[in-house]
C-alpha cells in the first residue's frame, strides 16, 4: 500500500498495478493509507502490524491480525497515532484523520481498509508470497538450530547485527530499548523489501521484519541455448523481460549491478530485441516479439 500510495515500484514485483491504485479511492484504504510513513517519516502505528501469532494456520492468520486491528484499545490507538506521530513524522496528522481517531471508530475503518486492499490488490497473488515467507523461515530455523541464534540474527540484514547481549538496527534515529523479559519475533517480509522494521512501541511486542531470501529466485528465467549467441548475461535479461521491467528491478532480480545491466539493455536496444519506454520516474524495457521467438527456439 505504501509503494501504491507514493506511486512507487516493488524492485521485484513491479507496479503494484491498476487494481491496488483503483482501492486506495476507498475511503477506509485512504485512511490507512495516511497513516503509513511518507518523504522521510519515521513511524508507522505499530497497530496496523499486529505480531504474527503462534498457534494459527496460515488460512486464518490475516482474519486474526485484523481482527487485533479492529480490537485495539482506544487508549493504544490515541499515543500511537497522535503521540509518536507528533515525535517521528515531519508532517502534522490531517485534521479529518484525527477526527476519525477521536471518534473511537478509526479501528474499525483501518480493519476493513487493511481487508478491502489485501482482496482488491493481494489476493491473487498470495500463495506466492506464503511460499516465499514459508522457505526463508524453514531456512532461518535449519541456521538456529545448526549454528545458533546469534548466527542468524547476524544474517538477517546488513542493517541488522548481533552483539552478543543486544540486537543493534541501523535506524535514522537513535534509541537504546531494554527488551528483557519479552519475545522477539523475526517476520520475514516479501513486499517490505527492502526495508527493516522495528516494532517496540506496544507493550510485550518485539518483533523485526526484514526482508525475505530469495524473492524472485523461484520466477522462471530460463534462457536455453541463446546464452551461447548473446552470453550468460543477456540472456537471463531477455528471459525476465517477458513483463515490462526498470533497470532497477532487473539488477535486484538478476544480482548484476544496475550499470552492468544498463550497459547489456542498450546493446540489446540497439539489436532490436528489448523495447524501451519512459513510464514516469522510470524507463521500463521488454523484450521484442523477435527476441521471444528466438527465446522459444533455443528452448526447443
Amino acid at each position: 500500500m505504501k509503494l501504491t500510495a507514493a506511486s512507487g515500484r516493488h524492485p521485484v514485483f513491479g507496479d503494484p498495478g491498476p487494481l491496488a491504485r483503483a482501492s486506495l479511492a476507498h475511503p477506509d484504504v485512504a485512511l490507512l493509507a495516511d497513516l503509513l510513513p511518507q518523504n522521510g517519516d519515521t513511524y508507522r502505528p505499530d497497530l496496523l502490524t499486529p505480531q504474527p501469532g503462534t498457534g494459527s494456520q496460515r488460512r486464518d492468520l490475516l482474519d486474526e491480525q485484523i481482527a487485533q486491528i479492529e480490537a485495539a484499545a482506544q487508549e493504544d490507538l490515541e499515543t500511537q497515532v497522535f503521540t509518536h506521530t507528533q515525535t517521528h513524522w515531519n508532517r502534522p496528522l490531517s485534521a479529518a484523520t484525527r477526527r476519525i481517531a477521536e471518534s473511537g471508530r478509526m479501528q474499525r475503518h483501518l480493519a476493513n481498509g487493511l481487508a478491502r486492499f489485501w482482496r482488491d490488490a493481494l489476493a491473487e497473488g498470495w500463495p506466492e508470497l506464503h511460499s516465499i515467507i514459508d522457505q526463508d523461515i524453514a531456512d532461518r530455523a535449519t541456521t538456529i538450530a545448526t549454528h545458533g541464534i546469534g548466527r542468524a540474527l547476524g544474517a538477517l540484514h546488513p542493517d541488522i547485527a548481533w552483539a552478543g547481549d543486544a540486537v543493534t538496527v541501523a535506524k535514522p534515529w537513535d534509541g537504546e530499548i531494554d527488551v528483557t523479559g519479552r519475545d522477539l519475533v523475526l517476520a520475514p517480509g516479501v513486499l517490505s523489501r527492502p526495508d527493516v522494521i522495528i516494532q517496540v512501541d506496544t507493550p510485550g511486542q518485539f518483533v523485526l521484519y526484514y526482508p525475505a531470501q530469495r524473492i524472485g529466485a523461484g520466477r522462471d528465467r530460463r534462457s536455453g541455448r541463446i546464452a551461447q549467441v548473446v552470453g550468460n548475461a543477456r540472456a537471463a535479461l531477455l528471459a525476465d523481460l517477458e513483463t515490462a521491467r526498470s533497470t532497477a528491478e532487473l539488477a535486484v532480480r538478476t544480482g548484476y549491478t544496475p550499470g552492468t545491466v544498463s550497459y547489456h539493455l542498450s546493446a540489446l536496444h540497439r539489436a532490436r530485441l528489448v523495447t524501451k519506454v519512459r513510464d514516469g520516474r522510470y524507463v521500463l524495457y521488454q523484450r521484442t516479439a523477435h527476441a521471444a521467438g528466438l527465446l522459444e527456439e533455443a528452448r526447443g
